[in-house]
């Protein structure tokens, strides 16, 4: 059985990372493909807690997880520590006095309750109780429902979670309407799209990136520029010197640090650190999913043999309309890009745009589209999860 895990994530109002949710698949033909919710959840607990390492996906935050009504009869949440799961109750959840009572004991205990998709029913009172987060659809569910649900329940001891959040002018309605808790990739799509000026400093940033990735480019070269720039130099000594790589001799010299290394690794480090300058004014998470797009991407073009600097600048450049509140098609005309990459950022079109539609139909877990591409672009399936989680924790330490 493949086991697909993916994590979405949840903001604070202020935009600033809150949790995770991680979402299940398994099987090559459909999101629960003949798999019900106890065993889907079981799946992923066991994926993401005993096999993977639930830090590995988590980033250190806690994880919203689904919970059916017989895995919170038999107190499976409790089998996890409380500062790392979020027990989400699916809205199939009936509200009975065993379940009410278990839910109770989980509350207690000091386990934070979330009732998913949501919508007000009298019999739900008892859950509403004991919950701290309510999620409700922000696109499934009718504005003046919406409002109707939280005036109602506002006073109350919960928060309110405004799930598929897609756009900034959706993220800004579901502020006013007093939630709390966002989820959904409205972070990735532009504020702006005109009377914005892409600053120098950016521009040059976004051409480094380019510059260090060229097939051509030689190490005596990549090592001057990197000695050129003191942030990126600190960044990289201070990064190799950490406790990540348990190093007996610190690395002193830019010298050594390309060499530990290597071409692949100091070339995605370096674009990785100076990407970070585009995103100074955005959510942190913007510049994890380019990182993990990049690193993505980067893995799948060794096994079609793509080229992997050119992969991996095509997920990390994925967003740089976001980035910098630009339209794509006015910024990757003035980076030095090949027409493939031009081609996939621009119009989704060409011999690369289907790897970028399969890592974003991944992220989202859009799992029919996944299996498409998979069976369109001849990968194995069994390699996905490990590019994901690889990319996952690249992402996590920058």
């Amino acid at each position: 059985m493949d086991a697909f895990v993916a994590r979405q994530p949840i903001f604070h109002k202020n935009k600033k990372l809150y949790a995770y949710e991680l979402l299940f698949r398994t099987g090559m033909s459909n999101a629960f493909p003949g798999v019900d919710g106890e065993t889907a959840t079981s799946s992923l607990l066991s994926s993401s807690f005993f096999t993977v390492g639930i830090e590995r996906i988590s980033g250190g935050r806690q994880v919203f997880i689904n919970f059916t009504e017989d895995l919170l009869l038999r107190r499976v949440p409790t089998l996890f520590a409380k500062n790392e799961v979020v027990v989400e109750i699916l809205e199939d959840v009936r509200p009975t006095e065993e379940v009410v009572a278990a839910c109770r004991e989980l509350a207690k205990k000091g386990y934070t309750l979330a009732l998913d998709d949501f919508v007000f029913r009298d019999n739900l009172q008892p859950l509403i109780d004991l919950a701290k987060i309510i999620k409700i659809d922000f696109r499934l569910t009718p504005l003046p429902e919406i409002a109707a649900m939280i005036k109602r329940l506002k006073g109350g001891r919960c928060h309110f979670l405004a799930e598929k959040i897609e756009t900034h002018e959706e993220f800004i309605a579901a502020r006013d309407l007093g939630f709390h808790y966002f989820q959904g990739y409205f972070f990735s799509r532009p504020e702006i799209l005109k009377n914005r000026e892409v600053s120098p400093g950016q521009l040059t940033a976004a051409r480094l990136i380019c510059e260090v990735n060229r097939q051509d480019m030689e190490f005596r070269h990549l090592e001057e520029l990197i000695n050129q720039d003191a942030a990126i130099s600190f960044k990289l000594v201070n990064y190799l010197n950490s406790a990540y790589f348990g190093r007996v001799h610190p690395v002193a010299s830019i010298r050594q640090a390309v060499a530990f290394l290597g071409e692949r690794g100091i070339r995605m480090f370096v674009s990785l650190i100076v990407a970070g300058r585009l995103v100074e004014q955005k959510p942190d998470e913007l510049l994890r999913l380019s990182a993990i797009r990049g690193k993505f991407l980067a893995q799948v073009a060794g096994e079609v043999g793509c080229s992997e600097g050119e992969m991996f600048m095509l997920g990390l450049f994925s967003l740089l309309d976001a980035m910098l509140d630009t339209p794509m098609e006015s910024l990757v005309g003035r980076l030095p890009l090949s027409v493939e990459v031009h081609d996939a950022l621009v119009g989704r079109s060409g011999a690369l745009a289907p790897y970028l539609q399969l890592v974003e139909n991944y992220e989202r877990c859009q799992w029919e589209e996944v299996d498409r591409r998979l069976a369109e672009l001849c990968l194995d399936p069994e390699k996905l999860q490990t590019y994901y989680l690889d990319a996952v924790r690249l992402a996590d330490i920058l």
